[in-house]
């Protein structure tokens, strides 16, 4: 076995140590998938989701390009390991991966404006004095509006650090 140093880039994440700190960000992900759609000119906004959005099987016109929704999207589910702000409105637009409109494109493209505004935030990974855990969950009950299903999350903390979070229907 050899010794390679310091961990700076794995898996796609670039990994900063600054002392006893870890910074985790996906920058270049972003970037890569920014250049893929053809979005780096895009302006950036401040949230991956309108408020009271709600997404339907049928809103829109079917969107053309199946595979290229499904790749932004699958891209998305990946980054999503680093950034919990955007687990719910990813989980959102999973659910259409059978068969995408072009509502659920814009959905898509305005998460990818919001990761364009804030590309080097990531997780930040510090020694807490406090090693207590706590969680935090929601529930819609009943929000969604084809199958009158659930749609809960949680993100549970180690001290400060976030370690597990998660949004599914």
């Amino acid at each position: 076995m050899k010794d390679l140093g310091s961990l700076h880039f794995f898996l796609g994440m670039e990994a900063c140590t600054d002392g006893t700190k870890l910074y985790l960000t996906q920058s270049k992900y972003i970037h890569d998938i920014l250049a893929r759609t053809s979005m780096l000119e895009y302006k950036p906004i401040s949230s991956p989701i309108s408020s009271g959005s709600r997404l339907s099987l049928h809103d829109g016109d079917p969107f053309q390009d199946y595979s290229l929704y499904r790749s932004v999207v699958e891209s998305l589910q990946y980054l999503s390991l680093t950034r919990p702000d955007i687990t719910y409105t990813v989980n959102q637009v999973c659910q259409f991966m059978h068969c995408p409109t072009t509502a659920h494109w814009m959905a898509v493209k305005r998460i990818l404006c919001y990761l364009k505004g804030i590309i080097t935030y990531g997780l930040h990974i510090r020694p807490s004095p406090i090693s207590s855990i706590h969680g935090f969950s929601d529930v819609d009950w009943a929000g969604n509006p084809d199958d009158r299903r659930s749609v809960s999350g949680f993100i549970v903390f180690l001290g400060s650090n976030p370690v597990s979070w998660s949004s599914k229907k």
